[in-house]
């Protein structure tokens, strides 16, 4: 079978093509032009140049292709709202379009951040949706664009929706935020911390969890991709036992981590035209607690469960022996 991914050159598009090469699947993707697919042997998968924001490439791209894997997306902090929107919103809308005229079978990478976190000490589920305006630009894409898809899966378009949580594991080339996490504390440039919750997953298992929904998963369904709920703290003590480092005792309350996220953003983005270290939406995101009911997909789909402390064994492996490296696909 003949499948097209978009986002390989990112964390989790890289790990799904993997993932498909490994099931000696044809793997094409659509990357930019200079991007390379987040893989050790990019000759191993085809090659199509091309934009998200472009129908007429992402609809050649999809031409022969029975599966799309939908990971790409613009996940940062710094990007502008509109670039943020452009890529995720209107890519989503030419990727629905290229799946309804192939009629190829389209899994949708969505966020944890569709579904919302823990309310009333409720952990969400795949029935749930967040409360209040998103915090920012890329949470604001993420439900206009899954949005997108649940319209399409009505009309007719063979789609389903995946939402991972928080992703760990080796080939974070940008990094992710929470690998950016994993990276300055290795690294010593983290002497205190902000208090929050997530949902951590083997990045392995959410690609895995990709080829299990187009292969089970029900049409126009969303399942949360996830294993362990952790708070910061928790997180960061993991951390410290499988890399012999210690943690960060110094908690910072929201408020003050706020008013630091606000200066930097004036000092970095009006004075000195750079990306903040401390990114507003990051502060803003982390008031919520983003736990998680991943029982469906392990139910449902049959979704592998790595113990958390595995995830981060080959996370902190892959920072600490050259970040730079791709993934392996052996």
């Amino acid at each position: 079978m003949k499948a097209l991914v978009t986002g390989a050159s990112g964390f989790i598009g890289g790990a799904v093509a993997q993932a498909l090469l490994r099931r000696g699947e044809h793997v094409r993707v659509l990357l930019r032009p200079g991007s390379s697919p987040n893989l050790a042997e990019p000759s191993q998968v085809e090659v199509v140049r091309g934009d998200l924001r472009d129908a007429q490439a992402v609809r050649e791209a999809a031409e022969g292709c029975e599966a799309i894997y939908h990971a790409g997306a613009v996940y940062s902090f710094a990007e502008a709202p509109a670039a943020v929107l452009a890529v995720n919103v209107g890519g989503t809308r030419n990727v629905l379009a290229a799946a309804r005229s192939t009629g190829a079978r389209l899994v949708y990478t969505s966020s944890i951040a569709t579904v919302g976190g823990v309310r009333d000490g409720k952990l969400p589920d795949e029935s749930s949706m967040p409360d209040g305006p998103p915090a920012g630009p890329y949470k604001q894409s993420k439900r206009e664009a899954e949005a997108l898809v649940r319209e399409a899966a009505r009309d007719g378009v063979d789609a389903v929706i995946v939402n991972p949580t928080f992703p760990v594991g080796s080939g974070d080339v940008k990094p992710t935020p929470t690998g950016a996490v994993i990276r300055d504390f290795l690294a010593g440039r983290m002497p205190a911390y902000v208090e929050t919750g997530m949902n951590v997953v083997d990045v392995d298992d959410v690609a895995q969890g990709h080829l299990l929904a187009f292969d089970r998963g029900v049409r126009g369904e969303r399942y949360i991709l996830g294993h362990g709920n952790r708070t910061m703290r928790e997180f960061l003590e993991e951390l410290a036992l499988v890399s012999g480092r210690r943690a960060p005792r110094l908690r910072l309350p929201h408020a003050l981590a706020l008013g630091i996220a606000h200066a930097d953003a004036f000092v970095s983005g009006h004075l000195l035209h750079r990306a903040p270290r401390v990114p507003l939406e990051g502060v803003r995101t982390a008031r919520e607690v983003m736990f998680a009911d991943c029982r469906r997909a392990v139910r449902e789909l049959g979704l592998r469960q790595t113990p958390v402390r595995e995830a981060l064994e080959k996370a902190v492996r892959w920072f600490q022996d050259g970040a730079g490296r791709k993934r392996s696909v052996s």
